[in-house]
This record gives C-alpha cells, structure tokens and sequence, in this order.
C-alpha cells in the first residue's frame, strides 16, 4: 500500500534492553496500513557500539529529538515502557517536534524520578522468572522469549542513575494516548488520581485518550496487529 505522505511519522521506541528489531511486526502491519514508521536503537542499545556502556539519557533523548526534528511535520512518538524517561525529556525539551505521544504499558515520567539512582553498573536482562514479578509476559511463546534473551542488550548505568530535570509544562499539553495493557485503564486512572508515583503525572495531562488492550507488557509481540492498528488511529486522532 502506498504510505500517505501527508499523515504524520511514528517514531517507535522500545524500552529496555531493546533495539529497533523489536518493532517488527508492528512495522510490517502499519507499513500495510500505509503509514511510515521509524523504529529507533536508543544510543547505548546497539550491540556494536563500543561505547555504549557509558551512553547517557541526554544522549538518547538528543537522538530521538534529532529523528523527530528531520521530519517534515511533527512525528507521533510511541514509547514503551522505559523508554518513557528519555521520551519524557523530548517533550520537556522541545514539544512542538510531537504531535502525539503514545504511551505503550507505559506513563510520562514525574519531575526528578529515577530509575536506579545508586547503579554503578549495566543491568543485563534478568532471568524471566524474576521478570515476570515486575512486568507480566502474557502472551509471549518460548519461541519470543527465546529471541528476546539472544538479542537483548544491557541497559548503561547512566541511562539508569540520571534523575530526570523537566520544567516546561508545555510537555503537558501534548496530546497523549496511553495505551494499557498489563494494568486497565480503569485502574491507571484510579492510581493516577491517588497520586501512584509511576502514574502521578498523569492526573496533570491536558488531552488524553486511555486505550485498553489487554496482555502482557510487550504487546508489539504478544498482539501486534492490535498494536498497530491502535498506534495508527492514535496517529491521526485530532484534540477534542
């Protein structure tokens, strides 16, 4: 199918120890539906790179905003899970490059948060047992997780130990679409309105869509159909 030019690009980032490979499927289903896709290897998540240990959220963030920044209109940027803090940055730095944001089992990050403030070393994929007690696998075959295990980069420690500065409430104005997967919106909207650190600044978003699409928290493998076709709507979803 030929891609509609004049529709906006989405730019895929995919959260920790991932690289653009995991956006695949999602690609081949939006590339169907005639929409450019962009999926992005954050600095620090490419195997060959021999200084990726010491890459750093600022660098990541500097490598998305430039992606952004090369396109002919504002991009709809889709951040799954971890990918949420040098996301987070882009949009404090330089919102007018976003026409939407699409949070995928993920959430803005708050002012000041980190992910391991003390971490002085790369964290590697952990085993899946102890993976699973942090974010459900629902949905993921022995096949993916096989493929996940062999391909998964570890995460630099300045990625991890950078507290994030965002002081331009102008992020907050940015449409946004959270797409909820491993916990229901429902419950999202509850944890956002009691002021759950993970979802605080959700309570603050000025125009915001809430899409359920029951799974695990890696849905670009466990339904990636679904996935695209929601990333596609949310691309050309208007305000209001």
């Amino acid at each position: 199918m030929t891609t509609k030019t004049n529709e906006p690009t989405i730019i895929l980032i995919a959260g920790h120890w991932l690289g653009a490979w995991a956006w695949d499927e999602v690609v081949e289903h939006l590339s169907a539906y005639g929409r450019r896709a962009v999926p992005m290897t954050l600095p620090g998540l490419d195997a060959a790179d021999p200084e990726r240990a010491s890459r750093t959220l600022d660098d990541q963030a500097a490598a998305i905003e430039q992606v952004a920044a090369s396109e002919e209109h504002p991009a709809v940027i889709v951040a799954h899970s971890g990918a949420n803090a040098p996301v987070s940055l882009v949009l404090d730095h330089h919102p007018e490059l976003v026409r939407r944001v699409v949070w995928v089992d993920s959430g803005p990050a708050a002012p000041g948060s980190v992910f391991a403030a003390d971490r002085s070393d790369e964290l590697p994929l952990p085993p899946f047992d102890r993976l699973a007690e942090q974010a459900s696998l629902d949905g993921l075959s022995t096949h993916v997780l096989e493929r996940f295990r062999a391909r998964a980069v570890p995460e630099p420690a300045p990625v991890l130990r950078q507290p994030l500065e965002l002081t331009n409430d102008a992020r907050l104005q940015v449409p946004t679409t959270l797409v909820c997967c491993s916990i229901p919106s429902a419950q999202v909207r509850e944890l956002a309105d009691a002021g759950h650190p993970m979802f605080a600044e959700v309570a603050n978003l000025q125009h915001l869509d809430l899409v359920d699409l029951p799974t695990g928290h890696w849905p670009m493998w466990s339904r990636p159909e679904d996935l695209a076709q929601v990333l596609a709507a949310a691309a050309t979803s208007r305000v209001g």
